[in-house]
């Protein structure tokens, strides 16, 4: 029986869509935890670990109780905070961003008793939801492959509760820790910048990198301990960077088509999800795993609920469609 832990933030989500609707749901961990439930089904196990408000705790866990194999034992009340976020998407990708609530973060004491897990998916939305520390423990005392989302520390926010993008200054103590660093293609602008560079040297944040931009990133991660990077480019698809055979390799896998998008929130956690779920079988095939990441993220903007995941045998014929038709 495999078993895969995602760890992060349930916020209550307040979102408005790009086309004014508006839509209130637990966002963030619940996307991986229920894709990867459905994909694994009666083989495996998905435990996600969070802190969460006490009110908020009969909501999530009629939600997630709903899936048997989901280990809800994670799911932890006793500091009695967590997440609230209000989203307002300018368009597809764009959005702007409050944080009314915060989590406690997840800490090394929370995870003690899951050690044996095949995977860690790590998918914070801010910079504090889980430390340096967690992942270092998780290091030194599992086998478990590492994915991290640079969503967190990539973002902050600030006084008035306005969640905007930062540089992700203490990047190369993190990377050592890191088997699998994901981001989308904003997140990376706010990843790259060299080490001899003078503070006051730094432009502002861009949009976008280029492609020699991202590779040169990329394989800056990669000397630096992170066994592979991956670069969702929007609808686009994702760029994969490894090393193979001592020499850098990139890799572009396109998109899973989709007629309509209908809510975006949770894509990139979904992601995550499928990254995890590529890796399961101990291979490093990174463009399988990137294959299902792709679909589960191309499936978060089907819907509104969490029907849109679909269990292995859909989500393979789905694959095979867009990939091998």
């Amino acid at each position: 029986m495999k078993k895969i832990a995602v760890l992060g933030p349930i916020p209550k989500d307040h979102i408005t869509t790009a086309k004014g609707e508006v839509i209130e749901k637990y966002g963030c961990v619940t996307h991986p935890t229920i894709a990867l439930s459905k994909l694994l089904g009666e083989s495996g196990t998905v435990i996600p670990v969070t802190h969460i408000r006490k009110k908020d705790e009969a909501g999530i866990l009629e939600l997630l109780s709903a899936y048997p194999n989901i280990d809800l034992s994670k799911i932890l009340t006793k500091h009695n905070q967590g997440d609230e976020i209000k989203l307002r998407f300018l368009n597809q990708n764009d959005r702007v961003e409050k944080q009314t609530a915060f989590m406690h973060p997840i800490v090394p004491e929370d995870l003690t008793d899951i050690l044996d897990c095949d995977a860690f998916v790590i998918v914070p939305i801010t910079d504090f939801e889980v430390p340096l520390d967690t992942l270092q423990y998780l290091r030194e005392n599992s086998k478990g492959t590492i994915i991290f989302d640079a969503h967190g520390p990539t973002t902050t926010v600030t006084t008035s509760g306005d969640r905007l993008r930062q540089f992700w200054l203490d990047r190369d103590v993190w990377l050592p820790f890191i088997d699998v660093l994901k981001m989308n293609i904003e997140e990376a602008s706010c990843c790259w910048f060299k080490s001899e560079y003078e503070l006051e040297e730094l432009k502002p944040i861009p949009d976008e990198m280029d492609d020699d931009g991202l590779a040169e990133f990329a394989k800056y991660c990669l000397e630096h301990g992170t066994g592979a990077v991956y670069i969702t480019l929007d609808a686009r698809g994702c760029m994969i960077y490894t090393m193979k055979n001592g020499e850098f390799n990139a890799e572009f896998v396109k998109s899973v088509k989709v007629e309509e998008v209908i809510d975006t929130t949770g894509c990139g956690d979904s992601f995550a999800g499928g990254l995890a779920f590529g890796f399961l079988d101990g291979a490093s095939d990174y463009v399988k795993a990137a294959k299902f990441a792709n679909a589960l993220g191309a499936l978060r903007t089907q819907g509104k609920t969490f029907d849109v995941f679909k269990n292995l045998e859909e989500t393979m014929l789905i694959i095979d469609k867009n990939y091998n038709s």
